[in-house]
């Protein structure tokens, strides 16, 4: 494995992959691996010839009272667990790389960036598209690997990526779960003993919703409800959204169908999770008399 830190360098070693037709996988992550990470990882390395993990901590995406100065950074630890997983290239550029003194340019997918946690983070899916643009730009993969715990990521980087024609393939990995079902994360460090403990409550809410529709509920609002009280009954956690929207679009969902996600964000103390379960329902057929 390699560790680069230029553009100049990561672009004259993978030129020289790409003429001896060799493919590349791409796995932006801002650090401090989990298994999450490691799977995104294993699954670039078997579809490609050559897997890039790129580490930056990106500060246009944290908002002024968000965790950016203690968000947790081991490059050691990282690069160890890189290493485990026979990864070519570790990608570390610094501050002045991606964002020299003259930047001035900005990526804003509207709408959807405003939906779910966009309302409650403005500006947020702005500096995730604008730094994962420019690392695809200096990477230029054939595929890139998104993890579906980060579904408005997700969705908001398949819309960038295509409004602006890029030629990258997004490949998309399940998220990964702790034993209790609590979906893998770096923040999950933050949370104390108890709350790591009542943290499971939310797979077990999206479990039970899940479980809801496939028996038949077709109301978002109940759907909801159900989620809000299996939330609040069996944590101290603070809701901040439970959604029920259309996977592709975020848009609100009046009635069940098609291919939904449930979306939800809690606070357990000072520690805000995020996680979703997707599912997907036959549309109705039309009668045509």
């Amino acid at each position: 494995m390699r560790i680069v830190k230029t553009i100049n360098q990561l672009r004259t070693i993978l030129g020289e992959a790409r003429r001896q037709g060799q493919t590349i996988g791409f796995v932006p992550t801002m650090g401090y691996f989990h298994q999450g990470h490691l799977s995104l990882m294993h699954q670039a390395k078997k579809d490609n010839d050559l897997c890039v993990v790129s580490i930056y901590v990106n500060p246009i995406q944290f908002g002024p009272k968000e965790d950016f100065k203690k968000y947790p950074r081991n490059l050691r630890r990282d690069s160890t667990m890189a290493k485990k997983e026979n990864i070519d290239i570790l990608f570390v550029p610094s501050d002045n790389i991606v964002y020299p003194k003259s930047y001035l340019t900005y990526i804003d997918v509207e709408k959807i960036s405003q939906l779910l946690c966009g309302r409650f983070r403005p500006g947020h899916f702005k500096g995730v598209a604008t730094v994962v643009a420019k690392l695809v730009n200096m990477v230029g993969p054939d595929v890139m690997y998104l993890g579906q715990k980060d579904a408005q990521q997700v969705a908001v980087l398949k819309t960038m990526l295509g409004d602006l024609n890029f030629s990258v393939k997004v490949k998309i990995v399940d998220t990964q779960r702790e034993a209790d079902g609590l979906a893998m994360s770096s923040r999950n460090q933050y949370l104390s003993p108890d709350q790591r403990q009542e943290a499971a409550v939310l797979y077990r809410a999206l479990s039970q919703a899940r479980k809801m529709i496939k028996a038949g509920e077709m109301s978002p609002a109940k759907i909801k409800a159900a989620i809000r009280s299996v939330i609040k009954n069996g944590s101290s956690g603070k809701i901040q959204y439970v959604q029920c929207v259309n996977a592709d679009t975020l848009q609100d969902l009046k009635c069940l169908g098609g291919n939904i996600l449930i979306a939800l964000a809690v606070f357990f103390g000072k520690t805000r999770l995020i996680d979703n379960v997707s599912i997907r329902l036959h549309e109705p057929k039309q009668n045509k008399n």
